[in-house]
């Protein structure tokens, strides 16, 4: 992400509600027949993307990331992780439980809620 600054408040109903359209995506991986559904869970984050753009006339929004399968080193401040395993080499994301939440205003993302995940090293 480009300028991503420290964290920054936003109101809990906003986070929780992005926590459950994360969780239903993820369960939607599961479903043999999910388009129609994909299709409702993207226009649900565009929702948030430019949740606020209506108000100011600019580019502001709520948007989460995924970081499965990324590197995960303690220099990372978007993630909060429990290691997996006894080795603490070549970490990877193996698990996310709650993902990234950024705050978009212009061209600058803030953290609003650090990620939750699991990580074991690469195999």
């Amino acid at each position: 992400m480009n300028n991503v600054k420290e964290q920054v408040k936003i109101p809990r109903i906003y986070i929780d509600l992005l926590d459950q359209v994360f969780e239903i995506e993820k369960k939607l991986e599961l479903i043999n027949e999910p388009n129609s559904i994909a299709r409702n869970i993207s226009k649900m984050k565009e929702v948030f993307e430019n949740a606020f753009g209506s108000i100011t006339e600019t580019d502001i929004g709520l948007l989460y990331h995924n970081p499965i399968g990324e590197a995960y080193s303690e220099t990372r401040t978007d993630l909060e992780a429990s290691i997996a395993g006894s080795l603490t080499t070549n970490l990877v994301v193996t698990e996310v439980i709650k993902p990234i939440i950024r705050f978009r205003s212009g061209g600058v993302n803030m953290i609003a809620r650090k990620g939750v995940v699991v990580v074991a090293s690469k195999k």
